[in-house]
């Protein structure tokens, strides 16, 4: 029998295009893996104090969105793709973008008034 995952969370960088968050992993990696057998996921800001928290489905980013991402990405993160920009064009490895279901705004100085719950429609 097959052992079921958990939604995954995980630190990415990744970057918001088109209403979902893109992000790059490796095909070989635990999340990729976990996401290919459970696309449930949950991203989150690294700021606690004011979270944002953002659970969805991801999905594999098709070319057209690849393409979009990572120019983006490079100047985002001052980060070179070129070594991996084949692979990501071709398929080879993976870019998630995670079509948000929920969203939660959480300020800690405020948390007992000012926590905000933002729900998708799911059906585009």
């Amino acid at each position: 029998m097959a052992k079921e995952c958990s939604p995954h969370t995980m630190v990415v960088w990744g970057l918001w295009q088109d209403g979902r968050f893109l992000f790059s992993t490796g095909s070989q990696s635990r999340k990729a893996r976990n996401l290919v057998q459970n696309q449930n996921c949950i991203v989150c800001t690294e700021k606690a104090s004011e979270a944002v928290i953002v659970e969805g489905v991801a999905e594999i980013a098709d070319i057209a969105a690849r393409r979009k991402f990572l120019p983006v990405y490079e100047r985002k993160y001052k980060f070179d793709m070129k070594g991996m920009k084949d692979d990501i064009l071709s398929m080879k490895e993976p870019v998630f973008a995670l079509r948000p279901r929920v969203a939660f705004g959480l300020w800690e100085k405020y948390f007992a008034t000012k926590t905000t719950r933002w729900k998708f429609d799911t059906r585009t």
